[in-house]
């Protein structure tokens, strides 16, 4: 059994690549492609809180109930942003994000 720090740590690295990649880059797949792990990051961090016994945490934990809904989100996040980068490549014919910027009207 892997010990509930070593899922928090791996789930606080992947949080922060996908941080990185939302900040660092211009390319508008790229932001969204980082969104996405920091959402699996948020949803390993809840399946690594909720296998913590509930006489250790003080309350019942509910770490797994919300992974689905959490994974909803991101599913709606990714339909939506996808919609929007294929609307965006359309109008002006590149996924760069300083795109946006420039189509104010």
């Amino acid at each position: 059994m892997i010990p509930i720090p070593h899922v928090l740590f791996v789930s606080v690295l992947v949080f922060i690549i996908g941080m990185l990649g939302v900040f660092l880059r211009r390319n508008i797949l790229v932001v969204f492609m980082g969104i996405e792990l920091m959402f699996n990051a948020a949803n390993l961090a809840f399946v690594g809180l909720g296998r913590i016994p509930p006489v250790e945490a003080g309350i019942v934990p509910d770490g797994f109930s919300i992974v689905p809904f959490v994974m909803a989100v991101a599913a709606a996040e990714a339909a939506v942003g996808l919609a929007l980068v294929v609307a965006l490549y359309r109008a002006s014919g590149s996924v760069d994000i300083d795109v946006l910027r420039s189509m104010k009207g």
